[in-house]
């Protein structure tokens, strides 16, 4: 079993910048899979980027929507990934989650996810 707890979200303007952490009960590095995904208001919940270790090196995958605006990292001491986000958009608005999953798995979907945070919420207002 693994907990995550998401933290960071709130409200920005169009443009600003905002990092969330998602904290786990134990390490994840070694064997799963770390993803974020967010739900927009009367929207399917979305991939928005992952990470997963490599010979302890982090490989991450973003979305188009994101791509170029989102950074992934890792503090193994913490038990944490991080998603900073830059120039973000009102389209960016919505619950953000964190996962944990399997990483031989497609991490764009939610399926590969055994672990779900409880959310944390980003406006960005125009």
């Amino acid at each position: 079993q693994v907990q995550l707890v998401e933290s960071g979200g709130g409200l920005v303007q169009a443009g600003g910048s905002l990092r969330l952490s998602c904290a786990a009960s134990r390490s994840t590095f070694t064997n799963y899979a770390m993803g974020w995904f967010r739900r927009a208001p009367g929207k399917e919940r979305e991939f928005v980027a992952a990470i997963k270790w490599s010979r302890g090196v982090g490989v991450t995958s973003s979305a188009d929507s994101v791509k170029g605006r989102v950074t992934l990292s890792g503090d193994n001491a913490k038990n944490t990934v991080y998603l900073q986000m830059s120039r973000l958009k009102p389209e960016d608005t919505g619950v953000y989650y964190c996962a944990a999953g399997n990483p031989l798995l497609i991490l764009t979907s939610t399926s590969t996810y055994a672990y779900w945070g409880q959310g944390t919420q980003v406006t960005v207002s125009s």
